[in-house]
């Protein structure tokens, strides 16, 4: 079985967030998301149109990679670095409100669920929806590519 670790990143959020918008409703841009940074590090908002579904596609292979997991730890996985000007820059954390408004929609949608003392985790539904994309992104890269074949997990 194919997991989201096995595929390539990027093609699996892009695939992801495609789907994100088209197939759940939960998943909507907020009224402020065209015109908001993504933190204190970032000099300008997003260009793509479509950042927030990549971004939830994102926060939802990363709680999955992760396991359970707060908003203070992908507030610092999102994170950059600071230019101060003529000062040394620093490292500094990402919006929280972003990524809370995005788990909060992937709970709405049923892929994430909370567990109080520790953060938020992968819910059943939400695992399957992962695996199954990762499986869809390896069969396309297979056929782009036969020799990546050999490469995937006995079954």
């Amino acid at each position: 079985m194919i997991t989201p670790n096995d595929v390539p990143t990027s093609k699996l959020i892009q695939r992801l967030a495609k789907y994100l918008k088209e197939n759940v409703d939960a998943v909507t841009p907020p009224a402020w998301a065209t015109y908001a940074k993504t933190g204190v590090q970032a000099k300008k908002a997003p260009q793509d149109p479509d950042w927030w579904y990549t971004r939830c596609a994102s926060v939802l292979r990363k709680v999955y990679v992760h396991g359970t997991v707060g908003i203070e730890k992908l507030r610092a996985d999102y994170g950059g670095r600071k230019d101060n000007g003529v000062k040394p820059e620093h490292a500094a954390k990402a919006g929280g409100s972003t990524i809370r408004k995005a788990l909060q929609q992937l709970q709405t949608a049923g892929y994430v669920e909370t567990l109080k003392p520790q953060g938020r985790k992968v819910t059943r539904e939400g695992r399957k929806l992962l695996q199954e994309i990762a499986e869809d992104v390896n069969k396309q890269l297979v056929q782009e590519i036969p020799e990546m074949a050999k490469y995937q997990k006995g079954d």
